[in-house]
């Protein structure tokens, strides 16, 4: 269904801190489904009650910002309950008008939930979250050129090291850090695809287009993604490479490895494996046969959204904008561990003191990280590209094969194939 974007807003219509003033230009809204209303003094409230779902393990820090917000905007209620903000499509789906009115999701399912009319868009604050976060954080929460989202972090993986056994300048580059030490890491199992399938990235090729929105626009079967495939098959026989998948941390404890890939959910556990002697750097340069490139991982954008159907879209849009600002985003660093997208937190002295945010945020930059595509044919890339690392590592195909495996690749990841458990 195609909503009436001029039904909810009129052209003079401006968001302030808790009130929707009519602008100078006179121009008129019918709120009669808004969740808000117009006072006698030509303001339009906004109120309504606003559920909003927000993971489990959060709820109380949540809780205490959301009393922070109802301070602000006194005609809104808002019901804080745990969600999943992983299965946010699948939870949303099931029911949308039963759903929550706001709530966490990763971006990687914008684009899903755009096409499916699951998402409200962000129609009163896309200025303010464009100036306000970095590029790449837009860019997550931007489907066909409209913003769904209000991002409150990034995150993607990093190097994790350990200083006694490696230095600063060891673990610049792949060549150095697997000649002076060993790197325990996932080319042979599931998982591999998330690790390693921007390699083709930082060879100068594209996953789904420039933009990642383009389904036809992977272009991974080209001389530069045999250079990949050959580099990933060749590790088999690195020593300083040690195949980890779940014991790669157990490794890193061990004095097995030196390193690993991953990303600030790790923190934590490193920081006890390791303890002073934990090193973080931004992910190294990798050398396919041409010279040294800077090796890109996949960059995840945090963000609320907001639910099409709900009955009240301008106390939702504020709330999921005040969950998203300065403020919140400061509160959510220091509670649960996000790294901030708000340009201004990512400045603040506490961030950039945290050794793992720090390394983040150089991640989150273009010229280190791939935003993860939204496109709803990206459920078809994972399957395939975890299975052509995993059988180059292994030698299961062979130099002369590189080019119609990725040629195959390339055909299967343009289509939509749900999983298994997803069909009816």
């Amino acid at each position: 269904m195609k909503t009436n974007w001029k039904k909810y807003f009129g052209s003079g219509l401006i968001l302030g801190a808790s009130a929707l003033i009519l602008g100078a230009c006179g121009g008129t809204a019918d709120t009669s489904d808004t969740g808000s209303a117009e006072n006698t003094s030509g303001e339009v409230v906004v109120e309504g009650d606003v559920k909003l779902w927000v993971d489990t393990d959060h709820v109380e820090v949540f809780k205490g910002i959301v009393a922070e917000f109802e301070k602000e905007f006194p005609e809104v209620t808002v019901e804080v309950a745990a969600g999943s903000s992983a299965d946010a499509k699948k939870d949303v789906s099931k029911d949308p008008k039963a759903a929550a009115d706001v709530f966490m999701m990763p971006h990687d399912q914008v684009g899903q939930m755009a096409e499916a009319g699951l998402l409200y868009p962000n129609t009163k604050y896309a200025d303010e979250v464009k100036a306000n976060n970095v590029e790449s954080a837009v860019e997550g929460v931007t489907w066909n050129d409209e913003l769904y989202g209000y991002p409150y972090g990034v995150e993607s993986q990093v190097l994790y090291y350990n200083k006694a056994k490696l230095t600063e300048d060891d673990v610049k580059s792949w060549t150095t850090l697997s000649e002076k030490g060993k790197i325990g890491t996932n080319f042979a199992e599931a998982g591999a695809n998330y690790i390693f399938g921007p390699l083709f990235m930082s060879n100068g090729l594209y996953l789904y287009g420039e933009t990642g929105e383009d389904p036809s626009g992977t272009n991974f079967n080209d001389e530069k993604g045999a250079e990949v495939l050959a580099w990933i098959a060749a590790q088999k026989n690195n020593p300083g490479v040690i195949q980890s998948g779940a014991e790669a941390l157990a490794n890193l404890e061990a004095g097995v490895s030196d390193a690993f890939l991953s990303g600030p959910w790790s923190k934590n556990d490193v920081t006890k494996a390791l303890g002073e002697n934990m090193g973080v750097a931004a992910y190294p340069t990798v050398d396919f046969g041409s010279g040294e490139v800077q090796m890109k991982a996949f960059l995840g954008v945090k963000l609320f959204a907001v639910n099409q159907q709900t009955d009240a879209p301008l106390a939702s849009m504020a709330l999921a904008n005040y969950l998203s600002n300065e403020t919140s985003q400061l509160i959510e660093f220091q509670e649960m561990g996000v790294i901030p997208s708000n340009k201004v937190v990512q400045a603040n002295a506490e961030v950039q003191e945290d050794v793992v945010a720090k390394a983040v945020m150089e991640m989150s930059q273009s010229t280190h990280s791939v935003v993860m595509p939204k496109v709803p044919e990206i459920v078809s890339f994972w399957p395939a590209m975890d299975a052509i690392i995993n059988d180059a590592y292994k030698g299961n195909i062979t130099a002369d094969e590189y080019m119609e495996k990725l040629d195959k690749l390339v055909e299967d990841t343009s289509k939509v194939t749900e999983p298994e458990e997803e069909k009816e």
